[in-house]
C-alpha cells in the first residue's frame, strides 16, 4: 500500500449543502477499514463543523480554519497552528460596517467586502493575507493555508505528503493538493482546480470522493502512476537529452558494474535528488561510502554497531533520511544483521509507504544467494536500489524485483550477461568493451529495451571518497598492513594518511617488498576503489631501476593530488 491517507475538503468535496450523504460516509469507513488514515481540511470553523457533521470521529484529524486549527477528535485536543486576530483589526471592521465571523485565528466575511478588509490589513500594518472561497473571503496570518495545516497533521501521523491523496473543489484547496502525493478534484470543482490536479472524478461531490474511495481500497491507484509527476525522479538522459525517471512505486533498480566505475555516484546523484523532492531516503552502508551523504543522519561507525530500534525509530519522522553504517559489524555477521534490519523497514513500509528508497550497497554480501531471509522478500520490492559487483552473487529473489539496470564501467555487457543468467533471461545483444565515463547502458528487464544513457550525477561536489579513504576508519578488511619481507611487522594503516606515515617510517626492505609485489596498486584498487591512482602507483611499482626513497616519494605526491592534498 502506497497511498495510506486521504485528505478531504468539506464543503463542495464530501457535503452538499453542508451534509454529508451516508453512502459518502460509508465509502470513508470502509478506507479506514483498509488500514489507511483519513483527514479532513476544511475552511470551516470546527464549533461549526461539529454542528453540520456528527460522525466527526471518524477522521483520524482535523485541519480547520483553513490551516488554523488543528484538532484531534479521539482526544478532543485543539491545536492553535497561527496567532488570534488583533482586536484593533475587529474594531477596524466592525466600524466599517463589515459583517464578519471570527474563529480562533480565522476571520471571515463574504464578497464583496475584500475591498474594506484590505485596507483595514493596511492601515494596520498588519501582516495578513486574504483567501477566497467561492464567493467566501478568509483572512489569515500570512503563511497558513491549508497546505500548512496538512503539514503539521502529517508530522503527528508519522506520515509524508508523497502518501497522501488530495480532493477538492475551489480556490483555496490548490495549496493543499499541491502538498498531496496525489492530487484530485471533484467533478463540480472549479476549472482551474481541475487543470492542476492529476486526475477529475466522473461524479461531483460527495459520491465522486466514494468512488476515489473505492478505488483506493481496490488498486491503491497503480493505473495513476505514470501520470504523477510528483513520484517521478530522474535517473538518466536518453541520447536525444530526454530525462528517464523512474518511481518509487516501480520495481526495484540495480546498479551493477566493477569497483571504482562509478556505481557510487550514480548512486549519490540520485539520492541527492530523493531528499530534493522530499523522499525519504535509507542507505545500508557495509563499507562507509556514504557516510558524507548530505541532509542525512549516520548510525554506526567502524568501532560502533548501529542500533535497529535507534534506525526505526528516527525513519519514523518522514524528514529524517538515514545511512546505517555497517563497518561496526563482523563481515561474516553482516547478512544476519541486514535481514534484522530488512523486516523491520519492510514493516515500517506496511504502516507508512516509508522509506521511500532503500539503497543496499554491496548487496551481494547483504543478499548472497543462500541469504535466510529471501523468503521474505515481497514479489515486487518497490522503491530500492541494489549495488553490487557481482549481480551473479545476489540472491535470485532479489534480482528477481529488478525491473531496471544500469550497467557501466570497463565491460558493462559481460555485468547484463551476469545478470541475465542469473535469472536464466536472455541477455540483450550488444558489444563487449569499456563505455565511456559519464554514460552507462540501461536494461529495461520487462520491455527488454537496451538504451545508452548518459548518467545524472549527483550536484553537490563531492568529498566522501576523500574524506573517507584520507582520514577516516577503514575496517580491517580494508586497511593496508605493512608486513616485511620475513613477515615480522604488522603495521596497520587504516587510512591514507596513516599509509603515508607508516610507509615514511618504514625502512627500505620492507617498503620495496611492497612495492615489488604491488600491493600498493593492489590496495589501492580494491580498498580505495581508485583504478585510476592504482594504475599510476602500478607504474611506479613496474620500474625496476627506481630506489626505495624516490619511489616513497613519487607514491606520495600521487596520493597527494587525489586525496591528502585536498583535505
Amino acid at each position: 500500500m502506497y497511498f495510506v491517507a486521504l485528505a478531504t475538503d468539506y464543503d463542495g468535496t464530501i457535503a452538499e449543502d453542508g451534509v454529508v450523504a451516508e453512502a459518502t460516509l460509508e465509502a470513508l469507513r470502509e478506507l479506514k477499514q483498509s488500514g489507511r488514515k483519513l483527514l479532513l481540511v476544511t475552511g470551516r470553523q470546527l464549533s461549526d463543523l461539529k454542528k453540520v457533521l456528527p460522525e466527526i470521529a471518524l477522521f483520524d484529524l482535523i485541519v480547520a480554519e483553513n490551516g488554523g486549527l488543528l484538532f484531534d477528535p479521539k482526544t478532543g485536543e485543539e491545536t492553535l497552528l497561527a496567532p488570534e486576530p488583533q482586536q484593533a483589526f475587529l474594531d477596524r471592521l466592525q466600524a466599517r460596517e463589515v459583517p464578519v465571523s471570527v474563529g480562533r485565528c480565522i476571520v471571515a466575511t463574504w464578497e464583496p467586502h475584500q475591498n474594506a478588509v484590505l485596507e483595514a490589513i493596511r492601515a494596520l500594518g498588519l501582516e495578513l493575507q486574504i483567501i477566497f472561497n467561492k464567493g467566501a473571503v478568509m483572512v489569515l496570518p500570512a503563511g497558513v493555508s491549508k497546505a500548512s495545516g496538512l503539514e503539521e497533521a502529517l508530522a503527528l501521523l508519522e506520515l509524508a505528503p508523497h502518501n497522501v491523496v488530495g480532493i477538492g473543489d475551489a480556490e483555496n484547496d490548490h495549496a493543499f493538493l499541491r502538498f498531496c502525493g496525489c492530487a484530485v478534484a471533484v467533478a463540480n470543482a472549479l476549472p482551474m482546480l481541475k487543470e492542476c490536479a492529476d486526475f477529475v472524478t466522473e461524479e461531483p461531490r460527495g459520491a465522486g470522493v466514494a468512488a476515489l474511495a473505492r478505488r483506493m481500497i481496490a488498486d491503491d491507484l497503480t493505473w495513476l502512476s505514470e501520470g504523477l509527476s510528483r513520484q517521478a525522479v530522474e535517473l538518466a538522459l536518453d541520447e536525444a537529452g530526454t530525462p528517464i525517471e523512474i518511481s518509487p512505486r516501480g520495481g526495484s533498480l540495480l546498479i551493477a558494474g566493477m569497483s571504482g566505475a562509478g556505481k557510487s555516484t550514480v548512486a549519490t546523484g540520485l539520492l541527492e535528488r530523493f531528499s530534493a523532492h522530499g523522499f525519504q531516503f535509507c542507505v545500508i552502508d557495509p563499507e562507509g561510502d556514504y557516510a558524507e551523504i548530505e541532509n542525512a543522519v549516520t548510525l554506526g561507525d567502524a568501532k560502533h554497531e548501529p542500533r535497529l530500534q535507534e534506525a526505526v525509530e528516527l525513519l519514523r519522522h518522514a524528514k529524517e533520511n538515514l545511512v546505517v553504517n555497517l563497518l561496526g559489524v563482523q563481515l561474516d555477521e553482516r547478512p544476519r544483521y541486514f535481514a534484522k534490519l530488512f523486516l523491520q523497514l519492510c514493516q515500517l513500509r506496511a504502516e507508512t509507504a516509508r522509506p521511500h528508497w532503500m539503497l543496499i550497497d554491496e548487496v551481494h554480501h547483504m543478499m548472497p544467494p543462500e541469504w535466510a531471509a529471501a523468503g521474505t522478500l515481497p514479489q515486487l520490492l518497490r522503491g530500492t536500489i541494489l549495488v553490487t559487483v557481482h549481480p551473479e552473487h545476489v540472491a535470485r529473489a532479489a534480482l528477481e524485483t529488478v525491473a531496471f539496470v544500469v550497467a557501466i564501467g570497463s565491460d558493462p555487457a559481460a555485468v547484463l550477461r551476469s545478470f541475465c543468467d542469473a535469472l536464466g533471461e536472455d541477455p540483450p545483444e550488444m558489444r563487449d568493451g569499456q563505455i565511456e565515463r559519464g554514460l552507462a547502458y540501461l536494461w529495461e528487464r520487462r520491455e527488454r529495451r537496451l538504451r545508452r544513457v548518459r548518467i545524472s550525477g549527483p550536484r553537490q561536489h563531492l568529498r566522501r571518497h576523500m574524506r573517507k579513504y584520507a582520514e577516516g576508519e577503514l575496517g580491517e578488511d580494508h586497511s593496508f598492513y605493512f608486513r616485511g619481507p620475513d613477515g615480522g611487522l604488522n603495521l596497520r594503516a587504516q587510512n591514507l594518511i596513516l599509509f603515508l606515515l607508516i610507509a615514511e617510517g618504514v625502512d627500505d626492505a620492507t617498503w620495496l617488498h611492497h612495492l615489488r609485489a604491488g600491493d600498493y596498486s593492489r590496495w589501492l584498487a580494491a580498498s580505495i576503489k581508485d583504478p585510476e591512482l592504482a594504475s599510476e602507483v602500478a607504474v611506479i611499482e613496474e620500474n625496476e631501476a627506481i630506489n626505495a626513497g624516490e619511489s616513497r616519494v613519487r607514491v606520495k605526491e600521487a596520493i597527494d593530488r587525489c586525496y591528502t592534498g585536498a583535505i
